[in-house]
């Protein structure tokens, strides 16, 4: 498991930036150093634990981009040239003899440049003539021919270590001819919901009751992100028996996460029970909705304590979670890049805090899209997340936002995942 010092998260401020839980997390947590080696089918969403080196080039050898015929350049006049055909190239079929001067090779898509060709002429560009063919002026040297190693060389590092392995990075790997690759293990993560007021989905729910929506919601978005997720229920409100049951999960996990229990009422005992087996950092991070996120460690293992809201975990989760993870993981940081967007409704908001508004896209008349705020605010309002298209994060210097100002646009597509 990650073993993390007891004082990492320190911080000596009244309210934490946005900007400084990112690089706290990056210059005082450790990833978990453990490997493992995987098949290449099952790598997606892994990370890899050393550099992809290529052990051949891409392409491997000289090939055709196109349908046509290959020729040698130094064979062209000014004028049209007829050149006899002499021989045809397939996919997966090598020439059986060299190009001479004088001669073209009719060649496909992919099949292997024969010796002393460097140029290959479009077929839809040249006339047939019997065994001929009449080729125009003009086509520069090199035209059409794909160079062995052009995209990859050989013993390059063709993807980096820390690389979170999308598709496309698979499609790498099997066109380099593996068939393992080396990847940090996934990251434990236990979680529960704290609350006397919390039951499970599926019960009767008492007259002053509310289901659990937060751990469905933590639980997806960190399976998303390659997590290994251990659910803990529901604790009650209860001192003592939360500070057992998170000494009880920290155990073997590299991350314990909560929902609730973290503010500064009467019943919000998780940040006390923290305090009570290990060590308590509480961040008051400056951002809206979820200021109050109380991050630690509890035995090697890292803490964070997320408000009770939906709305509020889900933006939390986003912007401190996810770094923290993906720092656990071995992961190359991937900042959120937010998209500008014009704004279709005016805001106000206090300066020294990162806010986040949900909003839908629609096409303006011109084609750019304009962001339209939910009307509904509150973190506990769900239906602002399941029926809008992603976040409007305004900065932190930001005070007053005008219909028409250039808004910065985080799709939930990015966000959870």
């Amino acid at each position: 498991m990650a073993q993390l010092t007891d004082d990492c998260f320190a911080f000596g401020g009244p309210l934490l930036a946005i900007d400084d839980v990112e690089r706290l997390i990056a210059e005082r947590v450790t990833p978990v150093a453990e490997t493992e080696n995987v098949a290449l089918g099952d790598a997606a969403g892994r990370v890899l634990a050393a550099d992809m080196l290529a052990p051949i080039g891409l392409p491997p050898f000289d090939n055709s981009a196109v349908d046509g015929f290959a020729v040698r350049h130094g064979d062209l006049g000014a004028g049209e040239n007829r050149l006899a055909v002499v021989d045809r190239l397939t996919a997966g079929r090598a020439a059986a003899r060299s190009i001479g001067a004088g001669e073209a090779i009719r060649i496909f898509t992919g099949a292997p440049m024969p010796r002393g060709a460097d140029t290959v002429f479009m077929q839809e560009d040249v006339r047939q003539e019997g065994a001929a063919v009449i080729v125009p002026p003009g086509l520069k040297r090199g035209a059409n021919r794909r160079l062995a190693g052009e995209d990859v060389k050989c013993g390059s590092v063709a993807l980096p270590a820390g690389r979170r392995l999308q598709p496309q990075d698979l499609s790498m790997g099997a066109a380099l001819g593996l068939r393992t690759l080396a990847v940090r293990r996934r990251v434990r993560v236990a979680i529960f919901s704290t609350g006397d007021e919390i039951v499970e989905p599926g019960t009767a729910l008492p007259a002053a009751g509310l289901y659990d929506a937060n751990r469905r919601l933590l639980a997806a978005m960190l399976a998303r992100l390659g997590a290994e997720v251990t659910d803990l229920g529901i604790l009650r409100d209860d001192a003592g028996a939360l500070a057992a049951r998170l000494a009880e999960a920290a155990r073997g996990q590299d991350l314990v996460l909560t929902s609730g229990g973290v503010s500064t009422g009467e019943a919000d005992h998780v940040r006390d029970a923290v305090a009570a087996i290990g060590r308590l950092v509480f961040w008051r991070v400056a951002i809206k909705p979820g200021r109050p996120v109380a991050m630690g460690v509890i035995g090697g293992a890292a803490f964070v304590g997320l408000p009770g809201n939906p709305v509020a975990v889900f933006v939390t989760f986003v912007r401190v979670v996810r770094p923290l993870l993906l720092r656990l993981a071995g992961a190359t940081p991937e900042p959120l890049v937010a998209l500008p967007v014009a704004s279709g409704f005016a805001y106000a908001k206090k300066k020294g805090r990162r806010e986040y508004v949900r909003v839908s896209l629609t096409r303006g008349a011109d084609g750019s899209y304009v962001a339209t705020k939910h009307p509904q605010d509150g973190a506990g309002v769900i239906s602002s997340l399941t029926a809008t298209d992603g976040l409007a994060e305004l900065g932190d210097d930001v005070t007053e936002i005008a219909p028409g100002d250039m808004i910065g646009f985080l799709p939930y597509s990015v966000l959870a995942g």
